[in-house]
């Protein structure tokens, strides 16, 4: 017997099948993703399912978090592939809302969210629009869903420390997980953005997880000297074929510059490699 899941776009649908789940005190789980789906959102799934008793997934391109001349209309859409997947995942409920139930009014006046400090480092200084444009829509996309928890990937690590923030800034009564980046068998962690690499960029790629383990391993053996650290690892990674936006070694609970003192680490990433925006990071164990 095939697994029953619903598949809605209108907010009214939503609400309604909400609603019921919550009058039989169910506990929900929701992953929001931009669809053409791949491991890392199927353990995202595979966690919401161990957590909740319904689970949730959203497919929506958001245009709000793409800047001026970035991949929003190229961004790949697999909608039918991304259905079956997730049929097989048995999620319960699949929510594929167009542009305009998401901005009625349209993207210029829409109310946004904003995380300051955090929105405008690392990948924030490359991207300054973006992180608004991804809290705005989470923001919503929680409010439409009302999950007990929502389950995000540690490969956009600021991005998760950004919703965080956000959910315990406004109070939402949600809980708000981070699942381990899942990886091919190479390093390179699983992106929908890989799809852009040439195979001669794909056979490149993983060398921005070696580089950063390299680094997260001088680290973790006592190396403090954090810059020259990280310009080791940029100009490896220019040696490598790839152009490096940034290689940052972070307090990993709110990416501050560490301090001496400062054990809990992480080392974040972004290098472009032909058309794609690579980013990594890794916890500095030790």
């Amino acid at each position: 017997m095939s697994w029953g899941m619903r598949d809605v776009s209108d907010l009214a649908a939503l609400r309604a099948q909400v609603r019921q789940w919550r009058a039989k005190g169910l506990r929900i789980g929701f992953v929001p993703t931009m669809g053409n789906l791949h491991a890392g959102h199927l353990a995202l799934v595979a966690r919401a399912r161990q957590r909740a008793d319904r689970c949730v997934v959203s497919i929506f391109v958001n245009p709000l978090q793409f800047g001026a001349g970035e991949d929003f209309a190229g961004y790949p859409r697999t909608l039918e592939s991304d259905r079956q997947q997730l049929q097989t995942a048995r999620v319960d409920l699949l929510f594929t809302p167009e542009v305009t139930e998401l901005y009625p009014r349209g993207q210029a006046t829409q109310t946004r969210v904003e995380v300051p400090d955090l929105s405008y480092i690392l990948c924030g200084a490359s991207r300054p629009t973006h992180f608004v444009g991804v809290t705005t829509v989470v923001c919503k996309l929680l409010n439409m869903v009302q999950p007990d928890l929502a389950l995000f990937g540690e490969k956009d690590y600021q991005q998760l420390l950004v919703i965080q923030r956000m959910v315990e800034d406004l109070a939402m009564p949600i809980k708000i997980e981070g699942i381990p980046i899942v990886r091919e068998a190479d390093g390179l962690a699983m992106s929908s953005r890989n799809g852009y690499l040439s195979p001669e960029q794909r056979r490149q790629a993983p060398q921005l997880y070696r580089i950063l383990r390299q680094v997260s391993q001088a680290v973790a053996a006592g190396n403090r000297d954090y810059p020259q650290l990280e310009q080791q690892a940029r100009s490896e990674l220019t040696a490598a074929g790839l152009r490096p936006d940034y290689v940052s070694i972070r307090r990993a609970g709110d990416l501050a510059l560490p301090g001496p003192a400062d054990r809990q680490l992480r080392v974040l990433a972004a290098a472009y490699l032909g058309q794609a925006r690579l980013i990594d990071n890794l916890p500095v164990h030790g």
